[in-house]
């Protein structure tokens, strides 16, 4: 490679991590594309034992999931980019049900995924059109990883990826590019330590040991992905969680650095925060709809979330 072509293609990282910004979000990494055996291998035992309930997607497209260059050809580097989402104002206890922070205000898939259309376009008026794609929570990437192997964070215990000086309330998003940019590759530590106030603080036991989450213990899964009759015997360990749970994410320590998104659009809903428990208790179809019009609640669907309410009363 020319030193020219080296000058033009840090060019385009530098104008990828100065528009990230711009756009809003709180970090961004640069990766080298290609197989991740450990993750793989790590993925392959966690199906094996079963922990994936009934995603059955999960087990759907395994070596694109495990490698990127084959779910787009020509892919040569993964763009990672955070998004905070940790709230300025919680759900009030008056409201009797909890809901997990990232359902507070518009779904976020949407909200990425322009971004990331909107950082695409301005590298192209740069390079020119390109066999490109972004993803967010929306194909088999293993966002995890990819955040880790660009030094975005660290898995921890919890099975969360951790920024050792943001937190863990993050949207993961991806760009794949066909051009290969200098990866970043300083890797962050694990530094969990012997802390395990994650898996202690669980109350269903789903975090059967460090980094291995159960989903069929889990309050998130069984309150949004989960479509069967909820297990009565853990009716009591739920603590008023109708959709998704934040319990080990609010106990780590490495959330003190938490500090509020900047996205309006992510902002709790004055209707969401103005409901009483006797209004979760009476939700009706219509209400469900005008309440969670463009929210990520719509993925359990109004009978999902009347299962849920039902459970706990």
């Amino acid at each position: 490679m020319t030193t020219e072509e080296t000058s033009g293609l840090n060019a385009v990282k530098k104008l990828i991590i100065e528009t990230a910004s711009s756009l809003g979000f709180d970090d961004c990494g640069f990766s080298e594309a290609g197989f991740l055996p450990e993750h793989a291998s790590l993925m392959e035992q966690w199906l094996e034992n079963g922990f994936q309930g009934e995603m059955g997607y999960l087990e759907r497209n395994k070596e694109k999931r495990y490698d990127p260059t084959l779910l787009v050809e020509n892919t040569r580097t993964v763009v990672t980019v955070l998004q905070n989402y940790y709230p300025a104002e919680l759900l009030p206890e008056s409201s009797g049900y909890k809901i997990a922070k990232y359902a507070y205000g518009t779904d976020y898939h949407p909200v990425i995924r322009n971004k990331l259309m909107l950082l695409l376009a301005e590298i192209e008026k740069v390079t020119g059109p390109l066999e490109a794609r972004v993803f967010t929570d929306s194909a088999p990437v293993l966002d995890r990883a990819w955040a880790e192997k660009c030094g975005l964070g660290f898995v921890g215990k919890n099975t969360c990826l951790i920024h050792p000086r943001k937190g863990s309330f993050f949207f993961i998003g991806h760009l794949f590019l066909p051009i290969a940019l200098e990866a970043d590759t300083t890797a962050v530590t694990e530094y969990c330590g012997t802390c395990r106030r994650c898996i202690d603080a669980c109350p269903t036991g789903a975090l059967v040991a460090p980094h291995q989450l159960d989903s069929n213990k889990c309050i998130s899964y069984l309150t949004i992905e989960y479509r069967g009759d909820l297990p009565a015997q853990l009716r009591n360990e739920f603590n008023d969680w109708i959709f998704g749970c934040d319990i080990c994410q609010d106990v780590c320590p490495w959330n003190r650095f938490a500090k509020p998104h900047q996205e309006p659009l992510f902002a709790l809903k004055p209707e969401l925060k103005a409901m009483q428990k006797e209004d979760w208790d009476g939700l009706t179809k219509e209400q469900f709809s005008n309440l969670f019009k463009r929210s990520a609640v719509v993925r359990t669907k109004f009978e999902g979330l009347k299962r849920n309410i039902d459970f706990l009363k």
